[in-house]
This record gives C-alpha cells, sequence and structure tokens, in this order.
C-alpha cells in the first residue's frame, strides 16, 4: 500500500506544481498591471500629446510615422475622466490576479474556483476583442487563458471525484 501513497502524493504534487507555475504567472501580471495603473495615475495631470512626443523621441520612433500617429489619434479621445476609470480597471484587475496568484500559490481551494470563474467571465470580452482586431498576442493570451482554464477545470473534477470516493482501510498482514 506504500506505492497508493506514493502514487497519491506524487498526483498531488504535480497538482501543486500546476498551481503554483498559474499562481506565479498570475502574481507577474498583477506585478505589471499595477506599474501600468501608477503610471496611468501619473498621467492624470499631463498632457498626452506632449507624453506621447517625449516616448517616441526617447524611443527614436519618427513622429511622423504610422504606429505614433495611431497611438497620438487613440491618446486624443482620452479624457481625465476615462483615464481615472481605465486605471481604477487596471488596479482592480492587479487585485484580481494578486487573490489568485497568491491563493494559487498557498494551495488554497477557494483561489482555484476564483480562477475559474474570473477567467471564464473575462473569455467574452478576449474574444470581443480578437474579433475586432485580431493579433498574435491577443490570440496567444486568449489559448493561454483556455489552456489554464481547462486544466484548472480538470484538477477540480479529479479533487471532487477523490473527495467522493470512501476511503478503503487497508489491512496489513
Amino acid at each position: 500500500m506504500i506505492f497508493e501513497e506514493t502514487a497519491l502524493d506524487s498526483s498531488t504534487g504535480q497538482r501543486t506544481t500546476g498551481l503554483r507555475i498559474i499562481g506565479a504567472l498570475k502574481l507577474a501580471t498583477a506585478v505589471l498591471l499595477a506599474a501600468t495603473g501608477f503610471g496611468i495615475f501619473r498621467l492624470l495631470n499631463k498632457d498626452l500629446g506632449e507624453v506621447l512626443e517625449h516616448v517616441a523621441s526617447r524611443l527614436h520612433l519618427d513622429p511622423e510615422g504610422r504606429l505614433v500617429q495611431e497611438v497620438a489619434y487613440w491618446v486624443a479621445g482620452i479624457d481625465r475622466r476615462h483615464l481615472k476609470a481605465i486605471g481604477a480597471a487596471t488596479f482592480f484587475y492587479a487585485v484580481l490576479e494578486l487573490v489568485e496568484g497568491a491563493g494559487l500559490v498557498l494551495r488554497r481551494h477557494w483561489a482555484e474556483y476564483l480562477t475559474v470563474i474570473a477567467t471564464a467571465l473575462l473569455l467574452p470580452l478576449e474574444l470581443y476583442e480578437i474579433a475586432r482586431k485580431p493579433t498574435a498576442l491577443r490570440s496567444a493570451v486568449l489559448v493561454a487563458n483556455l489552456a489554464i482554464l481547462a486544466y484548472l477545470i480538470v484538477k477540480l473534477r479529479q479533487q471532487h471525484r477523490e473527495r467522493s470516493v470512501p476511503a478503503v482501510e487497508t489491512v496489513r498482514t
């Protein structure tokens, strides 16, 4: 029966490793989103056109180039109220990712459910963004989130089956 215990421990270890990897990715995303949120709020009292011009010159981009012009067009439509909303949404998402990531790294069962629910709820938005303007990055994010979602659902179902099977005591002779 030692073999059965070892097999169970190794499957738990695999489950833990996968959850910790997903948790670490969520924590890294939380840090990037928080930094982005701080950057957005630092822009509140600045002229976005001047900031864009400064960034373009620091990156040695052609101010008349297509990329700079597209960003300038997009930035022109953002007022202070919208910038605050974008910043607040960025911080909210950072907190969600932080909670999910910390919970997964600490192997909290609720974090698995939270991650499944949050990821599933955001899939329609990702699909809309891909339909609106498909890019390789958006598609990669969608595929990664679908893989995480599938992995967590499989693990949760396995855990549910393990809990619902009554424990069988082994007789040692």
